[in-house]
């Protein structure tokens, strides 16, 4: 179950993708989303975007380095592209099924 607190941080997140990306679904998943986490865990995200360069993704891993640093919390960005997710294997991969299956949206 997703705590108030990490629910804030995930939508901060999400805000300041916003500005970086088209975010296509965005959830989080893994332990903070099972409720099974320990103080310490860190913050799964996946995310799903229109387009991805290295570019894109460094302004990714620099929002999660600023907002789970100031909120004490290791956010953990998972990303894919649209195509990735609807023409190729990782539609089918485990973790994409995981993700579908207990992430939470935001």
């Amino acid at each position: 179950m997703l705590t108030q607190q990490d629910k804030q941080i995930a939508e901060e997140f999400k805000a300041r993708l916003a500005q970086v990306a088209t975010i296509l679904d965005f959830r989080v998943f893994g332990s903070r989303a099972r409720g099974d986490n320990a103080p310490d865990s860190d913050l799964d995200i996946f995310l799903e975007i229109r387009e991805q360069g290295k570019n894109v993704l460094e302004k990714i891993s620099d929002a999660a380095w600023e907002v789970g640093f100031s909120h004490y919390t290791v956010i953990t960005p998972t990303v894919f592209t649209e195509d990735e997710i609807e023409n190729t294997p990782l539609r089918s991969s485990p973790l994409v099924k995981v993700v579908q299956a207990e992430g939470i949206r935001v």
